[in-house]
């Protein structure tokens, strides 16, 4: 009976993305991976999942004590198949959902495929975590994140926290050396101020493309993940699924009397 811990692994970045191999490499050292992630960039996809057309699944690296497969669906299609086809009778140990290319921080949780897969794994009983790079480009420099992701990775599968637990890490640019350390902290106040810039096809048809800016409601509190990153800190948001505003409940309940 292999023995060595089994973690599952995926992302919205598309199997083939750098921050995802750079993250499978990590946990290789720590045990047995599986890993499922879309054939595709899936970024922006939240919590989707495919309803209304087949799936795929097919394996793309087969070596011992490393699986890893493509799925034509969402980053949570891919948890969905890990846990509910494929990892039914062996189930993991530890869910890590990236390296993803570009932050996750503050309000952008919500709109994660990369978080949404995160959250989705943790409702099966292990511990999950995200990781992301506040830098978007294909060619990012992932060793910062790899480096703390290793120490992350042991503490978790030394210590076993009690479940549930989501873990939200967002890693600044920079070398290892470059990181100040880390900051547990909670999730900025923002919002996303979208613009949508409208152009013109060759037929004359108009199309858009969709941009915007965050807009930091408290820029200068130094308990928040947009602090920490700013100020050249890992930010590690513990998030849950849970979200009732519990404040405003007795006020809507004399509201409604």
């Amino acid at each position: 009976m292999n023995k060595k811990p089994l973690i599952f692994i995926t992302n919205d970045d598309g199997y083939a993305s750098k921050g995802f191999a750079a993250i499978v490499e990590v946990a290789t050292r720590h045990g047995r991976v599986v890993a499922i992630a879309p054939e595709h960039t899936q970024s922006g996809m939240s919590h989707a999942i495919t309803m209304f057309s087949p799936l795929y699944l097919r394996k793309v690296r087969d070596e011992e004590d490393v699986q890893v497969y493509a799925c034509s669906g969402t980053p949570v299609d891919c948890v969905k198949m890990a846990y509910d086809y494929l990892l039914l009778n062996d189930r993991p140990d530890l869910n890590i959902s990236g390296i993803n290319h570009g932050s996750n921080s503050a309000i952008s949780v919500l709109y994660s495929g990369t978080m949404g897969a995160a959250m989705e794994a943790s409702f099966y009983g292990a511990p999950s975590i995200g990781l992301s790079l506040t830098d978007h480009s294909a060619d990012a420099d992932f060793d910062a994140t790899c480096e703390f992701a290793d120490k992350l990775i042991g503490k978790v599968l030394a210590e076993r926290p009690a479940a549930p637990l989501c873990l939200n890490v967002n890693v600044p640019i920079g070398r290892p050396e470059e990181i100040k350390g880390h900051r547990v902290c909670r999730q900025t106040r923002g919002y996303w101020k979208e613009e949508f810039y409208c152009r013109k096809d060759p037929r004359g048809k108009d199309y858009f493309w969709l941009t915007g800016d965050f807009d930091n409601a408290e820029p200068d509190a130094p308990d928040t993940d947009e602090w920490a990153l700013r100020n050249g800190y890992i930010a590690i948001v513990p998030v849950q699924v849970d979200m009732t505003d519990y404040k405003r409940m007795n006020e809507m309940e004399k509201l409604l009397e």
